[in-house]
């Protein structure tokens, strides 16, 4: 059991909570019984997992320590003063795990048929950025892409909103210039944009079967360079004083018409 604060994989680990460390490792930590269960469900590569057992107290917390065992994961045992230095949550669970980023390039990337993109440009809350994660999962996004300079979506604030959702949807960086020339080459994925001076009604929109939601950033909204790749631009109405929504709620509410658009058609085709 490691006990000491100043042990130097305790001291690596909790370095993982600084962007810099983490970009420079491409590892990131996960804490909390849902996010390591997701994380053991999706395949991720975990690297080591961090457990304090005064704190494990649940049968599912012991069932996935075995799991990782069985796989072959490093398991550190640590007390609960360490355990503590290295959580974030108010009330640890006592596991962790320090697990390998996932990226894929934009270049390597071909889209299916009747694949459900979000794009986010420039987004810097990691809250609103996990939330999203965690919509696109919902609504069966299959991959979201951060455009331009995003908050990073391995800050622990961004892996705890997303509740395990950012080991389902895969994830793709890039910037405007190559993100143009990708475009140009599948254009299959139709682009909708959003601003609230567009004139079409989100909610009387019709989406296309394959289609990319671009999202503007929190204070900016979307910029020309981006617009001008949308075949269409959608709205949301507003009734209030405030000229804006969260853009997580944003998100979530144009996502879930999207959603409920395609339900119907999956349910039309089958009664046929």
């Amino acid at each position: 059991m490691i006990t000491s604060l100043s042990n130097s994989t305790i001291v690596a680990i909790r370095k993982l909570h600084r962007l810099k460390d983490r970009r420079t490792t491409g590892l990131f930590l996960a804490e909390g019984l849902r996010v390591v269960g997701q994380a053991l469900d999706s395949g991720a590569e975990i690297r080591q997992l961090i457990i304090c057992l005064d704190l494990l107290i649940s049968e599912y917390g012991q069932q996935l320590v075995d799991r990782a065992r069985k796989l072959g994961v490093d398991c550190l045992e640590v007390n609960e003063p360490v355990f503590a230095s290295l959580a974030r949550k108010d009330t640890p669970q006592g596991i962790a795990a320090v697990i390998a980023q996932r990226w894929q390039a934009i270049e390597s990337l071909t889209p299916q048929k009747g694949e459900l993109w979000v794009g986010l440009q420039a987004v810097q809350n990691p809250g609103n950025l996990g939330t999203i994660f965690r919509t696109c999962d919902a609504v069966g996004a299959t991959r979201l892409l951060l455009l331009d300079d995003c908050t990073d979506p391995y800050d622990p604030a961004a892996v705890k909103a997303s509740m395990g959702s950012i080991f389902t949807v895969k994830l793709t960086k890039t910037h405007a210039e190559a993100f143009h020339v990708w475009h140009t080459g599948h254009e299959e994925m139709v682009i909708v944009g959003t601003s609230d001076h567009a004139e079409e009604d989100y909610a009387q929109t019709v989406y296309p079967q394959t289609c990319l939601l671009l999202m503007g950033s929190e204070r900016q909204g979307l910029p020309d360079e981006y617009v001008q790749l949308c075949t269409k631009m959608v709205r949301i109405p507003m009734e209030g004083s405030c000229d804006s929504l969260n853009l997580a709620v944003a998100t979530g509410i144009i996502l879930y018409q999207i959603y409920n658009q395609r339900r119907n058609i999956f349910q039309s085709a089958g009664q046929q």
